[in-house]
């Protein structure tokens, strides 16, 4: 099986490659458009700012690539981000796989930090990438921003309100946490979306 993380201006590619490794894969860090295309699975990563990230996706063709994939892809945090309509951190259109848009994080008292960083549980989920999953699962997240819940809803996380944790629609799946950084429950998303069918 042939699986292609995207190169792009964004961190946290080389956490996700070695937790591809640890999983026994040998995944392929590229922008070429011919090698993402070809892949059986996509992991489209990101950590980093969604104007920036996406001026740079536009100029390299990557943007209308990312979009017309139709192997399983994988959007982690920015990436999940970016495959919304708009996003509110630097008033930017994204690629607008799932129709609805990323918010800030405004915090309603005292002892809500921003960003929302640090391990917190997964509920409702609803997609094969938590299949034998309990209700309480523990997840790693950074993030300033959030995209509320919606009909691409898989499964939400409580942190000053209700959010989307993760996202689906057809051959696209995408999670706010970090499952390259959320330990065992992270390692079982991952093999579960390397274990999905085209």
């Amino acid at each position: 099986m042939k699986v292609a993380v995207v190169k792009y201006n964004a961190g946290n590619i080389r956490s996700v490659d070695y937790a591809l490794k640890r999983l026994g894969v040998e995944a392929v860090i590229t922008a070429d458009k011919e090698e993402l295309q070809s892949a059986d699975k996509v992991v489209f990563p990101g950590v980093g700012e969604a104007e920036t990230t996406m001026n740079h996706l536009k100029a390299t063709g990557l943007d209308e690539l990312i979009k017309n994939l139709r192997q399983p892809v994988l959007g982690i945090c920015l990436g999940m981000q970016l495959m919304c309509r708009y996003s509110e951190e630097g008033g930017v259109d994204c690629l607008n796989i799932f129709d609805v848009d990323v918010k800030r994080f405004v915090p309603q008292k005292h002892e809500d930090k921003v960003p929302h960083m640090g391990w917190n549980t997964i509920g409702k989920t609803n997609s094969k990438l938590f299949e034998g999953f309990t209700e309480e699962e523990f997840v790693y997240f950074v993030h300033s921003f959030y995209v509320p819940t919606c009909d691409f809803t898989a499964a939400t996380t409580d942190y000053i309100h209700p959010f989307s944790a993760a996202l689906h629609k057809d051959n696209f799946y995408a999670t706010q946490f970090h499952p390259e950084k959320s330990g065992k429950t992270g390692e079982k998303i991952l093999t579960n979306f390397l274990n999905l069918c085209r």
